[in-house]
């Protein structure tokens, strides 16, 4: 499966880009209406970046508890449960006057669900589409982030001009609620990928097989922290920009897209194996220049070029899929993704603090610098990832009759 096309022409797909284009959207505009009424109530750059970054903590949790979920449930209800309670916890962000600990109660609870089942959705992908169509369909899907980023960052700046924070955040419930409807008349049923029930010990022991492979780690070490320390980056756009922010974010996400179409459209199996390196470089080069406290239209530069790097995760993950088990598929890229946003959301809040003390350019400067270091440190460990190419078939020689 190479192209757009061959990928559309699949209904359950179809649907299950649909959905996930909704919940984006939904949550870059409740993030953005939750982070400005953070910032106004307490003035705090670390608790804002908490408030739109720090959720995925909660994934710490769903990692050590219930992560098996995600192949111990039947897809289509582990994922419009998530849905159904993502929506929930967004009309409650509603309520006019809440106070600031009862909604991070909230976000943490949301944050939870979603962390137990994400990984069905890509588990998912390889159970509708025919083989090697996992890299085309997950770059798709990270353009769909991309793109409802773009629209959700900007249209939800627009909205917070025109309505209160609150009012934003009924019409993130409304896009959940569509998530919801398509997640569940769009895919067929299908049985949990394993017979065992989703207990602790499960999540556990496949974990610990998951950990104990020196593949399987490096792997996962890679796509959690280099990622999530620029991440730190992106998280200090609203104290460095204020009311301007969301072009930033907005730049942000056009060079995710960029990055994933490119990367998971056009490139080659071999080709995405040797540009890892350059993207993962890519990734934090561009925020050393902010030491210089460039202006708008310069730092969106910056932040459209870095968040390109973003598209190695593409061929890391591809190289995960191949080496965890069948069974247990949904975990592994469960963990990938809870370790993942995990990572993000540490770093959003060591930003918060950086620039809590810190002039906020030099923060993300100093972020950039520890994210470069990280990633040549890492890059020892990807030497036994790589999935090792199918030996040439060797045609036999026959002897010649004399």
């Amino acid at each position: 499966m190479r192209t757009y096309s061959e990928l559309f022409a699949v209904r359950e797909f179809r649907s299950l880009f649909l959905a996930n284009c909704a919940g984006i959207a939904a949550h870059t505009t409740s993030a953005l209406a939750l982070g400005s009424l953070t910032y106004a109530v307490t003035g705090s750059a670390a608790l804002t970046a908490l408030s739109m970054f720090g959720a995925p903590l909660a994934g710490v949790v769903g990692s050590l508890t219930l992560l098996s979920a995600a192949d111990s449930l039947p897809p289509r209800r582990a994922l419009t449960l998530a849905a159904l309670v993502a929506a929930a916890g967004t009309a409650v962000q509603a309520v006019p006057g809440l106070p600031i600990w009862l909604r991070f109660a909230v976000i943490a609870l949301v944050a939870y669900v979603g962390s137990i089942t994400g990984g069905a959705r890509w588990s998912l992908l390889n159970d509708i589409l025919p083989a090697g169509g996992y890299v085309l369909a997950r770059s798709t899907m990270n353009a769909s982030v991309g793109v409802m980023q773009i629209a959700g960052f900007g249209t939800g700046g627009l909205l917070l001009v025109w309505f209160a924070p609150d009012q934003v955040f009924l019409i993130a419930t409304v896009l959940r609620a569509l998530a919801a409807a398509m997640t569940w008349f769009g895919l067929r049923e299908r049985p949990a990928r394993t017979g065992e029930r989703a207990t602790m010990a499960r999540t556990m022991r496949v974990n610990r097989q998951l950990w104990a492979d020196p593949r399987c780690r490096g792997l996962y070490l890679n796509l959690w922290l280099p990622s999530g320390i620029v991440v730190g980056c992106e998280a200090l756009f609203l104290p460095y920009a204020g009311d301007r922010a969301g072009f930033l974010f907005a730049a942000g996400a056009a060079g995710m897209l960029a990055g994933d179409v490119v990367v998971g459209r056009f490139l080659s199996p071999e080709t995405r194996r040797r540009s890892v390196l350059a993207l993962r470089l890519l990734l934090p080069l561009p925020y050393l220049a902010f030491l210089l406290n460039p202006g708008l239209g310069p730092a969106m530069l910056l932040a459209l070029a870095a968040s390109v790097g973003f598209a190695a995760s593409l061929p890391l993950q591809e190289w995960l899929v191949e080496r965890c088990p069948p069974d247990a598929r949904g975990q592994a890229l469960g963990l990938q993704q809870n370790g993942m946003m995990t990572g993000q959301a540490v770093f959003a809040a060591l930003a918060g603090l950086l620039a809590d003390v810190l002039p906020t350019h030099w923060a993300v400067a100093l972020l950039a610098l520890l994210s470069l270091v990280v990633t040549l440190l890492l890059t020892s460990s990807l030497r036994h990832a790589r999935p090792v190419p199918p030996p040439a078939a060797v045609i036999p020689v026959q002897p010649v009759s004399r």
